[in-house]
Parts: structure tokens; C-alpha cells; sequence
């Protein structure tokens, strides 16, 4: 097998035309059947994704086994053609805009799933409590959404076609919310200008107000909280506290 990626929790390898994501021992059962669930609901939407084949034990490790797709991320060309960054940009907005137009009625429910991850921050009462009151007064919408959509997470093929990988965090709501999470995810890497041209383009390409996104961007911030490493939280809960929750 073939190496691809390393990650806190999985390894992730090429074996034939396969892609094998190997999960650490004892990792939770339930997140790895609700991940590859995501995967086959989110398959039956018409999306470009790697076709789940199969969900099985390795050496006493649980494992997903998915189509490998050839092809480059878009992180990747993004690095590889500095020249091309405005394309770029605006080939992995239009992606998103296809993911949030899509419906998929058995996926999480994004609003649910915020409030049980904000429950298992160490935030205030006090916080934790403004931070449901603006949850519960978002319009409730059921889009698909990504939850970790970024240039890693899109391999474009030789023929331009591009997939959309890692469909873990999926579920559906707000479009908003799912653009306000990418936001973040730029500036967690120290692209903040990448963050605003991306937050300036998705307004413009969807036609959403910017303001109705920055309102998602502490309920976000505060949801990532339980799982970011201790650098991330401080950043994280920089973008909780700054706002004014009146």
C-alpha cells in the first residue's frame, strides 16, 4: 500500500484503484459508520464523490474503503500556480454552491449538531447560552453541507473534473453556516487574505450578505472548540469573544 496522508486519528493509503482511510485502535465506531453513511447519502445526491465500496476491520483497526481518485488537491494547484489563484478561487466557490444546492433529507441536522458540540466546550454558562440563543434564531434551512470544505478536500482529475473528498463533518443547514466554517478554516492557517477574498467572492457568487455569515462565525468557531489542538483554541475562542451576542 501507498502512503497518501497522516492524520492525528487515521492513515490513509492507495492500494490498486482504492483508497484505504485506517482509523487508530479504539477509535469511535459510531463517528466511522455515521462517516461512511455521510459518504453514501451524499453519493446518492449526484455529487462528484468517491464511491464508498466497502466498511471493514484491518488488523483489528476499522477501515473505509473508497474509489481512489487520480488527480492533483486543489491545495495542491493552488501552491503550484500562484498565478492562477483568482481561477482557483473561484472554482472552489462554485463547488460549494453545488454541495449547498443539493438536499439530503437523512443527514444530521447542522443546528442539532452545533448545540451538542458547544455543550461539550468548556465555555461559560453564560456564553454557551448566548451563543444557543443566536443558534436557535438562525433560519432553519436544509442544504448540504460540507463542514470541512477546503482546497484540501478537492481533488481535480487530469480532465478537470474536480471530486469533493472527507465527507465526515457532513450534514444539512444554513449555507451560511458551511461558508463561515471554510472562512475559519483559511484563517486557522494563516491565510487571512485568502480568507477574505474567499468570504468577498462566496457573498458575491451566492448572492448571501456577508453580515449573515460573520453572525455563524463564533457559533462555529465555538463548535470546532472540543477537538482543536490548544494553539487552535486560542485562536477559536478569539472569534467567540470579540462578538457582541446582544
Amino acid at each position: 500500500m501507498d502512503l497518501l496522508a497522516e492524520r492525528k486519528t487515521k492513515t490513509v493509503y492507495k492500494e490498486n484503484n482504492r483508497t484505504i482511510k485506517l482509523f487508530i485502535e479504539n477509535y469511535s465506531k459510531s463517528n466511522i459508520l455515521n462517516e461512511a453513511l455521510n459518504q453514501a447519502r451524499v453519493e446518492e445526491t449526484g455529487l462528484n464523490i468517491p464511491k464508498l465500496l466497502e466498511v471493514t476491520k484491518m488488523e483489528n483497526r476499522w477501515a473505509l474503503i473508497s474509489e481512489y481518485i487520480e488527480g492533483k488537491s486543489l491545495d495542491e494547484l493552488m501552491n503550484e500556480h500562484p498565478e492562477k489563484q483568482e481561477e482557483y478561487m473561484n472554482m472552489f466557490i462554485e463547488i460549494q454552491l453545488n454541495i449547498l444546492s443539493k438536499k439530503s433529507p437523512m443527514l444530521n441536522n447542522l443546528k442539532e449538531k452545533m448545540k451538542r458540540k458547544i455543550a461539550e466546550t468548556d465555555l461559560s454558562d453564560t456564553i454557551k447560552y448566548d451563543l444557543n440563543t443566536r443558534l436557535e434564531s438562525m433560519p432553519k434551512h436544509n442544504n448540504v453541507c460540507h463542514g470541512d470544505f477546503n482546497p484540501s478536500n478537492i481533488i481535480i482529475k487530469e480532465d478537470g473534473t474536480a471530486y469533493i473528498i472527507d465527507w465526515a463533518h457532513a450534514s444539512q443547514g444554513n449555507s451560511s453556516a458551511d461558508a463561515a466554517r471554510t472562512y475559519l478554516i483559511f484563517n486557522l492557517e494563516g491565510k487571512k487574505e485568502k480568507a477574505e477574498e474567499y468570504l468577498n467572492k462566496f457573498s458575491e457568487k451566492s448572492g448571501i450578505e456577508k453580515k449573515y455569515i460573520q453572525k455563524w462565525i463564533p457559533i462555529v468557531a465555538a463548535a470546532h472548540l472540543s477537538k482543536a489542538s490548544e494553539e487552535e483554541k486560542t485562536f477559536l475562542i478569539n472569534w467567540i469573544d470579540v462578538v457582541d451576542y446582544a
